[in-house]
This record gives structure tokens, C-alpha cells and sequence, in this order.
């Protein structure tokens, strides 16, 4: 149990990371289609980052109601910057080519 724990939480900060260089790489790039790309891996790891924060709330800690609403708006955010960032990422790569 300790180990899986450990394992999100480095991997939360791995994606907060991620999220934050290309969050910076979006922001001075020149290119609008360079800048699209980027903000979309930003959003991909900000949904993946936003879905471990509430597997974590949601499993980890004690039971109770706040935790459960936290976590599913977490979990509902998450996937929709996921599936925004999945979305964008494939517009803007196309642009690219």
C-alpha cells in the first residue's frame, strides 16, 4: 500500500512538472501552431495529473462526503483536459505536418 502511494506521488509530481515546462515552452514560443502543440501536452498532463490527485483523495484517506465530491470533480476535470488536450494535440499536429 505504501508503495502504490509513493509511486502516485511521484508520479502527481512528475506530471506537475511536465505541465509546468510546457505550460513555459507554449508561452514563448513565436509559432501559433508551436504554441497550440504545446498547450496541448500541457492540458494532457494536467488531466492525467488532476485524475491521480483524485484516485489518491478518493482511495487513500479516510471516508468521507467531501473527499468523494472533491475527488469526482477532480476526476471530471482531469478527464476533460484530457480528452481536450488528446483533441487539440492531434488538430494542432496536423497543422504541423
Amino acid at each position: 500500500m505504501f508503495a502504490i502511494q509513493v509511486s502516485l506521488f511521484s508520479l502527481i509530481c512528475l506530471l506537475l512538472a511536465l505541465s509546468v515546462f510546457f505550460s513555459f515552452r507554449a508561452r514563448r514560443e513565436k509559432e501559433p501552431a508551436k504554441r497550440g502543440l504545446y498547450s496541448a501536452r500541457m492540458n494532457i498532463c494536467m488531466g492525467l495529473m488532476l485524475v491521480m490527485i483524485a484516485i489518491t483523495q478518493l482511495f487513500f484517506f479516510s471516508e468521507s462526503s467531501f473527499r468523494r465530491i472533491f475527488g469526482t470533480v477532480l476526476v471530471l476535470l482531469g478527464l476533460f483536459n484530457l480528452f481536450a488536450g488528446i483533441r487539440n494535440h492531434g488538430h494542432f499536429d496536423r497543422l504541423l505536418r
